[in-house]
């Protein structure tokens, strides 16, 4: 596996020598994990799919593929039957990634630009855990890989919905398959949810920090929730006296 990086750019190289469905509407910080059995049948269909592609079907795909794409992002058909191609993917990340060659001990905090669009060259061969590897080390982030998980995000009726993608599932076959298209299918890399998280893989610092953000969050709420019952209140109680009032 080569790797090669341009921050500047936003280009990126990576080659090699679940289900869970939820509205973009709205999405919790607590969710239900994705179970296991789930994904584990989304990679055996990933890889039953691949494996009854021919190598003329995969040649056929990707010629209409190149020729419908509308930038110079194509794809190439290697003899060995593996190929080589480009997938974006957008960044929203929600808490602050730790960098290296900055601050005092080397590393520095910082929140990433939400909504920001990485293109990543990688291999066929290339799987979704590897795919979250070059993104980090593009932008030297020492954060554990495991902390962040990859969605697709599609159309499904009048709906977008994002659907997280097994570790072992290969990214560009689902971008060959899908097409050129963004709006069809798209890249997301984010945090795993909160059921999903090792939390053996978080420092004693970054879980005290949650539980401040917890606090403040339940906080706020409980403000809020204060403040319209005490709006009610004063509204029945003029209420009351407006009906106990002699005309």
């Amino acid at each position: 596996m080569t790797w090669t990086s341009t921050m500047s750019s936003g280009y990126s190289s990576l080659e090699e020598d679940s289900e869970e469905y939820f509205f973009t509407a709205r999405t919790s910080f607590f969710r239900k994990p994705s179970g296991k059995l789930t994904e584990q049948k989304d990679v055996e269909k990933e890889k039953e799919l691949r494996t009854h592609l021919s190598f003329e079907e995969i040649r056929h795909k990707i010629e209409f593929y190149n020729a419908t794409t509308r930038d110079h992002l194509k794809m190439t058909l290697n003899p060995d039957g593996l190929y080589t191609g480009f997938i974006k993917v957008q960044l929203e990340l929600r808490r602050p990634i730790t960098v290296t060659g900055g601050g005092v001990k080397g590393q520095e905090a910082f929140y990433l630009p939400s909504g920001s669009v990485n293109t990543l060259h990688v291999s066929s061969s290339n799987t979704v855990r590897q795919v979250i590897e070059a993104l980090l080390r593009k932008f030297t982030v020492a954060d554990n890989p495991a902390k962040f998980a990859l969605y697709k995000r599609f159309r499904r009726d009048d709906h977008v919905c994002i659907c997280k993608l097994a570790e072992r599932e290969h990214p560009l076959l689902l971008r060959l398959l899908a097409g050129p298209n963004t709006d069809t299918l798209s890249f997301v890399l984010r945090e795993q949810q909160t059921g999903e998280v090792m939390w053996d893989a978080f420092s004693v610092p970054e879980l005290h920090n949650f539980l401040r953000i917890l606090d403040k969050e339940e906080q706020d709420q409980v403000r809020v929730i204060t403040t319209r019952y005490n709006t009610y209140r004063e509204k029945l109680e003029e209420a009351i006296r407006a009906a106990g009032s002699p005309d």
